[in-house]
């Protein structure tokens, strides 16, 4: 064919029975299953394309657009016999080869990210990242969160390396403003704002239930870095409320060996959360359980939150730490109040199979839990056995803190007033014989914190000669039922006999002027099964008739006579209007 030549360029036409192995109809059944592929993806293969480290949809688009058109040009071109420029740079096999090779890179650029390399979160897709996630938690379509729940396990590495870690500056005030203030760069901010993000509760139940090794990626992450101090705080407290209200989360199933196996003993994600002190007091929220949703749990529930909350107080004592720890003494303060419903029992026959009585043996379990954790330590020298009321809070330990968590307990219960038989077995059974008889809890620890239990309890109970009131009657009540109203001499109970003696001295003394000056708070005082003899003035303990005793047996406890003092307080109360 002759060559047809213009300012020195020769032209010639384009072949129309050359070899042919990638136009039109070949890109067209090539797109077809690119197509097929791209529409069949789940979820999962989306987020990793549309989160590529390279804005990969434009580019695909882009390519595939400029492929289809000069594949479509080349067969017309080819058809049409039109010209082309003459030479060996560029022939027609490899112009398709050319066109060929740019489309298939596409596609396994495409693949490359969503199947072989998912991306991660970088410098590169931070923006694209945080609006892809953000609108799937947006969207909230379970099934589309579980998915990228398991794919955030990829990106918290980087998210953690990333974020703006404020250390334990960010509890306080000092210094926050002027941190603010700084603006971070681009990758940085998003993030925090990712950290705050996934911090959706119904994300976090979803990690909860079908990825708990996202979680466990983020806190390692942390640990390994210890960076403790970036924006999880809404992350955790979530993930640990959500663990907790379900019953199939990681928290029943990291138990103990023997129950849960080799997952038992490991406790993995436990222990990555929960088993550093230094972390969770900086994160502040991972032992606060939601307050709208707590009232709720039941005896399994508050077990193994007492569970990772000696995970931590482990640590916090092994450490030797001598700061006050504010996530530990509220964990104290949630767990004291857990069977603060023991007065629901009253009148009910069987107050020992109920889940308020349960959650009282969980309490008492994690009080003789917590001071074995002391007693394997050792006394420090710092803890004083007495803390003056002017030195007050700087100097209480967690030997005060342990004992005033005894002294609630001993007060819950001593709202449960009768039937005598269900009153003794909260009462006695579920908790003074676990804490002070039968030389339980016999340590140096131990020892420290019962003397400090018996001193609250007779502070409370002598208060009553300065100003009556319903909590040192019911006190009052506890002591007298559980230690009785005569002193026996056998060793179980000589942790209490000292207490004992006190208490029967302070009633002995002060009983018949409390009925003269208020008899309700004086009747509060006394459990089902014990009686005030006003005409003997005497305390009246009644053993009813049951089981192999065929007669009542009653003890007694000889009171004083008020004295003209005391009378006259009584008669000039009585007088008021």
């Amino acid at each position: 064919m002759a060559a047809e030549c213009l300012w020195g360029v020769c032209f010639i036409a384009l072949d129309s029975s050359g070899q042919k192995f990638f136009g039109f109809s070949e890109f067209l059944a090539a797109l077809a299953l690119m197509v097929l592929a791209w529409t069949t993806a789940d979820v999962r293969y989306r987020f990793r394309v549309r989160t590529a480290p390279v804005p990969l949809l434009g580019i695909t688009f882009s390519v595939v657009t400029a492929v289809g058109v000069l594949t479509l040009l080349t067969d017309l071109w080819r058809a049409e016999h039109w010209l082309v420029p003459k030479g060996n740079l560029m022939t027609p096999g490899s112009w398709q080869a050319l066109l060929g090779g740019v489309f298939l890179l596409t596609f396994l650029t495409w693949m490359w990210f969503a199947f072989i390399r998912p991306p991660t979160y970088g410098r590169y897709n931070a923006e694209r990242f945080a609006q892809v996630l953000y609108r799937v938690i947006l969207k909230g379509a379970p099934e589309e969160l579980a998915v990228i729940a398991d794919e955030l396990a990829y990106s918290t590495r980087a998210l953690v390396r990333h974020a703006t870690d404020r250390g334990r500056v960010k509890n306080y005030r000092i210094n926050r403003d002027e941190v603010d203030k700084k603006v971070p760069p681009k990758v940085e901010g998003y993030a925090n704002d990712l950290l705050l993000l996934i911090a959706d509760r119904r994300l976090c139940r979803t990690i909860v239930e079908s990825s708990p090794g996202t979680a466990l990626a983020v806190f390692r992450a942390m640990a390994e870095m210890k960076k403790y101090g970036i924006q999880v705080e809404t992350f955790a407290k979530n993930i640990v409320n959500e663990a907790i209200a379900n019953k199939d989360s990681f928290l029943f199933h990291e138990a103990e060996g023997y129950q849960s196996g080799l997952i038992g003993y490991h406790k993995p994600l436990s222990q990555a959360m929960f088993s550093r002190y230094e972390m969770v007091e900086t994160i502040g929220t991972l032992l606060d359980p939601d307050i709208n949703r707590n009232g709720g749990w039941d005896a399994a529930q508050w077990e193994a939150y007492c569970r990772v909350v000696l995970m931590t107080f482990r640590n916090y004592v092994e450490e030797g730490s001598t700061d006050h720890s504010f996530v530990l003494y509220r964990a104290k303060g949630y767990i004291e109040n857990a069977a603060s419903d023991l007065y629901s029992l009253n009148e009910l026959a069987s107050a020992w199979d109920t889940d308020s009585s349960r959650r009282l043996r969980v309490v008492v379990e994690f009080i003789a839990d917590a001071i074995k954790i002391l007693n394997e330590k050792g006394i420090p020298g710092h803890v004083r056995l007495r803390v003056r009321e002017k030195h007050g809070h700087p100097r209480e330990t967690f030997y005060d803190h342990i004992a005033s968590l005894i002294f609630e307990v001993i007060f819950h219960a001593s709202a449960v007033r009768s039937p005598q038989w269900g009153c003794w077995s909260i009462q006695h059974n579920s908790v003074w014989s676990k804490l002070f008889n039968f030389d339980n809890l016999d340590g140096a620890a131990g020892r420290i914190i019962k003397f400090k239990v018996r001193r609250l309890l007779y502070k409370e109970i002598s208060r009553m000669r300065l100003f009556a009131n319903f909590k040192g009657a019911k006190i009052l009540g506890f002591c007298l039922n559980v230690m009785g109203l005569a002193i026996r001499k056998v060793d179980y109970d000589k942790d209490s006999l000292a207490l004992q003696k006190a208490v029967l001295a302070w009633t002995r003394k002060n009983y018949v002027w409390l009925h003269a000056f208020n008899p309700r708070v004086a009747e509060a005082c006394l459990v089902d099964g014990m009686t005030y003899d006003q005409e003997n003035q005497r305390l009246v303990r009644t053993h009813p008739a049951d089981g192999l005793r065929r007669e009542p047996s009653y003890v007694y406890l000889e009171l004083d006579s008020a004295t003209s003092e005391q009378e006259d307080v009584a008669k000039g109360v009585a007088a008021q209007p």
